[in-house]
Parts: structure tokens; C-alpha cells; sequence
């Protein structure tokens, strides 16, 4: 409708433009003064269509305004007058009540429009095209900590984004101007009727999240990494997409040191989700991430009890202990710890210690007893891991014995170590609790547009990894 009365609004502006030329040139006729010169066409169009946008206020719309996470939006601004320097921002407030934003320096259209599919940036957090660069390129706002990160706790509620237009090209002070207009929008990791359900049981703790739809359905066991506790913001955007998913705690925020649990463990939580009534049993997968991924590896390799269709490591390394367990790894770890290094802002790098500790054959797991297909996530400027160099092993091994057909290795220059979900901040450091009580802060490595990049590809390449192997067919697409 918008796009038909500013044709109306042209056609009008034309007509009306024949009307006074001619009176003038008749008037002036009539009157044997000098003639009048007239107006071009273009050039009183031009000056009307400023002059109807400078009185009308700017319309700013984001569609959709309630979406997944890992949903494009589209941003349009309407109604400026036409070369008018502008600023997209995005404001959002952290359950840890930090401030994120992101800004993007943009020129209206002969049309006085702004959309951010389809026009250049030409300054602020992200340049170029970039659609979802208002989400992507988001950072701590000033006067904030260094090592932020932002990740969602209560997956129930969503991520809430302020998103405004402001006059001129700024770089800050953003929260003590007006903005010509603003939207606010939510992200969400749940789709409208996923299921969350706490598990408490065979001492093992976790969320099972149950998607939306009658059932059953493909099951995933999500575990993540060395940081501990419950993280429930991938698996409940599994479950969005049509995975019965299990997030896992396996140990409590920073207590890997004193985490004795085996595999025995992982197995059980295995089965408590393959034995769900709305899991189909044999059509379960693993998902691990960095630690998680260890733990993946040891069950798709080491486990006789339980028989995963397929596994996703996302950043992860294949080194083992004697009689596994976290705690024992994280005694190998402190071990070899000699090899961590800072960087230029003191930042631990830990990327040496898994080739360190698998100088010992001993310690490095037998992966060509993989009989699973299995998905291999990595970037090359991962500071705190060795991914790249263990997929290219892990995919060697393989191929000794025949088996490369099961492993799909897919390595992104410019990324980081933490290859999550798309479209979330990028964090180039993260704090951590090492050992017990002493705080450290990891490397991740990365550059944030082409980590961003890799992201995305990585969970498009994922999803469609799972669909095939789990699925067999099309995945449901989740909308909100």
C-alpha cells in the first residue's frame, strides 16, 4: 500500500506541475514582460518529494518483528527526504543488565528510502550490505568490561532489540538523542509450542525440550564445554526445528577440576532421552561442543551401550584419558598447561595444549573406530583449540581404513572458536574458571564478519546434516 501512494503521490506531483508553468508562460505573455524559465520536470519533483518528506515523519519497519534467532529480518526506513545521511542502531539489554549495540551509517535514495537488505553502510559497527549486521556486529557499549559475552539464560522469554533511525551519521551518544523512530522486536530460541521439561533423574540433570506437533520425533543429546552448567539456548532452537533435544549439565558452572563423571553417565542420559515416548529410538543423534565434543567423540567410539545415528563437534579435539573422566582430563590439561600463552591483551591462549598432550599416543583417541557419520565444525583463528588441525587427522585416520565417507570437515578462515547459532555478537575473549575459584580469560580468536559468515554457513551446513541423517526427509521449517 505504502509503495502505491507514493505512485499516486508522483502522479499527482506531475499533474500539478503543468498547471502553474502554463499560467506563468500566459500571464507573461500577456503581461510582454520576460519570460518565465521553467521548471525541468525531474528537478520540481525532486524538490516536492523533499519538501512532502521533510513535513511527513520517517516510517522505520522491521519485518518480521517476532522471530527465531536464526531468522533474517528485513529494515526499512520510508519518508526522508531524498540524500539525507542517516544512522541505524540497535540497543539491547543483557540479562546481566549490560548494554549491546550495533550501528550502521546510511544515505537515503532518490526516494528517501533506506533498506538495509540492499544498501551500503558506509561506517559505524558493520560496512556494506549486510542484513543482519544491526544483530551480528553488536558489542558491549561503552564504559563496559572487556571479555562480555552474550548468551541467553531464560530461553522462555526473548531476546528483546530496540532498533532506531537517527539524523545524520553518529558513533555514540546514542541513548541521549531522540530518535526520528524506533521498533522494538523479539528473538526468540523457542517456537510457539515447544515443550520445556526439567529432567532430575538417574543422577543425571538437564532440559528436555519436546517440539511443537504430535510426534515423535528425531532426538539430539547437546552437551557444551568446559565452561559447565546448563546451556539451553541451542537445544532449544534444535527442538524449534524439529529435534527432541536434551541439553545437559554435566557439571556445575566452573567445577570441570572436581567433575567425576565417566561415560557411564553420558550413556545414561542417552537412553533416558531415547526411552521418551516422543523420541523415536533409533533416530538419535549427539551434538557436542569444544569439551562436548571430546564426550562425543568417546561415545561414538568407545560406548557399547548406546549406538548414535550421527554426531555434530563443533570445535572440538580427540585426545582421551585412561578410564575417562571430565575430571581426569582436566587433570591432563593442568598438566600441560605450561604451553598456554598470553596474547597482546593478556589474553590466555590455549590452542597448543591438545596437540601437546596427544604427543603421547596414549592419549590420543582411536578415531577410526568411528562407524557413525560425523560433522566436523572449525575455524581457522580458533585460539583455544586445534580444531582445524584435528578434523584434517580425524579425517586422515579415516581414510586409512575407508571410512572418509563418514566424516564432512567444514573449516571457515577467520573464525573463532565459538561457532554458535547466527546472527549472536561475536566474542573475541570469554571469562573462564579454569581452576578451582581462580578466574582466567580465553582467547577465542576470530574476526567478527568473517566468524559472523561462518556461523551462519556452519548452522545451515548442520541442519541440513541432521535433516539427512535423522530426518530423511524435509525437516519442519520453524516460524513464529
Amino acid at each position: 500500500m505504502e509503495k502505491t501512494s507514493r505512485t499516486k503521490e508522483r502522479h499527482c506531483g506531475a499533474e500539478e506541475f503543468s498547471f502553474p508553468t502554463e499560467r506563468a508562460k500566459t500571464t507573461n505573455k500577456e503581461l510582454n514582460g520576460p519570460p518565465v524559465k521553467a521548471v525541468p520536470v525531474f528537478e520540481f519533483l525532486h524538490r516536492r518529494l523533499s519538501t512532502m518528506a521533510q513535513s511527513a515523519p520517517p516510517v522505520l519497519s522491521v519485518v518480521p518483528t517476532r522471530a527465531l534467532v536464526d531468522e533474517k529480518f528485513k529494515v526499512l526506513v520510508e519518508n526522508l527526504a531524498p540524500g539525507s545521511p542517516v544512522t541505524l542502531h540497535s540497543l539491547h539489554q543483557s540479562e546481566d543488565q549490560d548494554y549491546w549495540e550495533a550501528f550502521g551509517h546510511y544515505i537515503s535514495d532518490h526516494r528517501g528510502v533506506v533498506s538495509v537488505a540492499e544498501d551500503l553502510s558506509f561506517g559505524g559497527t558493520y560496512t556494506g550490505v549486510e542484513v543482519m549486521g544491526l544483530l551480528w556486529s553488536m558489542r558491549p557499549a561503552p564504559g563496559s568490561h572487556d571479555c562480555k559475552r552474550l548468551r541467553k539464560k531464560n530461553v522462555c522469554t526473548p531476546i528483546l532489540v530496540s532498533i532506531s533511525v537517527y539524523r545524520g551519521h553518529l558513533a555514540e551518544g546514542f541513548r541521549d538523542q531522540s530518535p526520528l523512530a524506533s521498533v522494538l522486536i523479539e528473538r526468540w530460541y523457542m517456537a510457539p509450542g515447544v515443550q520445556r521439561i526439567d529432567i532430575r533423574e538417574k543422577g543425571v540433570r538437564g532440559t528436555l525440550f519436546i517440539p511443537p506437533g504430535p510426534g515423535p520425533f528425531p532426538g539430539m543429546l547437546d552437551m557444551w564445554g568446559g565452561g559447565g552448567g546448563l546451556v539451553e539456548y541451542r537445544t532449544s532452537l534444535l527442538a524449534s526445528h524439529g529435534y527432541a533435544s536434551f541439553a545437559l549439565e554435566y557439571f556445575p558452572p566452573g567445577a570441570m577440576w572436581k567433575a567425576d563423571v565417566d561415560l557411564s553417565h553420558f550413556e545414561t542420559a542417552f537412553n533416558i532421552l531415547k526411552d521418551h515416548p516422543q523420541v523415536i529410538p533409533h533416530r538419535i543423534g549427539i551434538f557436542g561442543f569444544c569439551l562436548g565434543s571430546t564426550v562425543a567423540m568417546h561415545l561414538v567410539t568407545e560406548s557399547s551401550i548406546i549406538k548414535p545415528l550421527c554426531c555434530v563437534c563443533v570445535s572440538g579435539f580427540h585426545m582421551t584419558v585412561p578410564e575417562f573422566t571430565v575430571k581426569k582430563v582436566h587433570e591432563l590439561m593442568v598438566k600441560h598447561s605450561n604451553v598456554v600463552r598470553l596474547d597482546e591483551n593478556n589474553h590466555e591462549i590455549w590452542r597448543d595444549l591438545g596437540p601437546e598432550m596427544i604427543k603421547d599416543p596414549s592419549y590420543k583417541l582411536n578415531v577410526q573406530k568411528i562407524n557413525c557419520p560425523v560433522l566436523l565444525v572449525s575455524g581457522h583463528e580458533d585460539q583455544n583449540c586445534a580444531a582445524v588441525e584435528n578434523a584434517e587427522d580425524i579425517f586422515q585416520s579415516m581414510t586409512v581404513l575407508g571410512k572418509e565417507h563418514l566424516v564432512t570437515s567444514v573449516q571457515y578462515p577467520g573464525a573463532g572458536h565459538m561457532i554458535e547459532p547466527p546472527f549472536s555478537p561475536h566474542s573475541s575473549a570469554i571469562p573462564f574458571v579454569f581452576k578451582a575459584k581462580i578466574k582466567s580469560k580465553w582467547a577465542c580468536g576470530g574476526q567478527p564478519k568473517p566468524h559472523s559468515d561462518a556461523k551462519e554457513d556452519a548452522w545451515m551446513k548442520i541442519l541440513a546434516f541432521l535433516q539427512h541423517h535423522l530426518y530423511f526427509c524435509t525437516t519442519p521449517k520453524a516460524k513464529m
